[in-house]
């Protein structure tokens, strides 16, 4: 059985809490995996997480997160050609999008230690974070989950042996800061659901 399916089958409604709890302690100790520990400091930076076994799954959360914020039929911004059937079954415009209501992009890895998703120019171009739309949905597996920046640094060199990306950057904060905190200075909050599939 998987971790996520440990964490996420559950549906005790009061075990919530209780988890939140448990991993904030054990973060402490040092002793959560990678897994847990992404997982709590994303949740913590206010994404909204969303964790799926199969494929079918990804869909049916899509068309849930379409729904639940109205976005059928409208305009966004997406520039990998992986995802452009996601958006053709829902009706959705991707070609020189006027007002796009967001972004659907994959990532290059999740860094556990910061709760942040790292992007590249495959999958953002230029944009730099601020000009991107403030909703984004992200796609990413599980095996993408490392532990800290420079793992994901190290990853990306591993993987584009020639055609090197450009403009790595994370977007870290999804949520806007409920007082004024100088760690988030010069950083735009997005409102960010992350479809994570199982593939370990």
């Amino acid at each position: 059985m998987s971790l996520f399916r440990k964490i996420f089958g559950s549906s005790n409604p009061t075990s919530e809490e209780d988890k939140e709890s448990e991993f904030s302690n054990s973060n402490t100790e040092n002793t959560t995996s990678i897994d847990e520990q992404f997982i709590f400091n994303f949740k913590k930076n206010g994404g909204k997480f969303l964790y799926c076994e199969n494929t079918d799954e990804i869909k049916e959360q899509f068309e849930n997160i379409l729904e639940e914020n109205d976005w059928f039929e409208s305009d966004v911004l997406c520039y990998d050609p992986d995802l452009f059937s996601m958006l053709d079954d829902n009706k959705l415009q991707y070609t020189k999008p006027a007002n796009p209501k967001f972004i659907l992009a994959s990532c290059e890895n999740l860094i556990a230690d910061e709760g942040s998703i790292l992007f590249s120019s495959k999958q953002i171009k230029q944009n730099k974070p601020n000009e991107l739309p403030v909703n984004i949905i992200v796609l990413a597996k599980t095996s993408q989950i490392l532990g800290t920046k420079s793992d994901g640094l190290s990853a990306i060199k591993k993987k584009y042996e020639r055609d090197y990306p450009t403009n790595i950057t994370t977007i870290k904060y999804f949520e806007k800061a409920k007082e004024e905190d100088f760690t988030q200075y010069g950083s735009s909050a997005k409102n960010l659901y992350l479809l994570l599939l199982e593939d370990l």
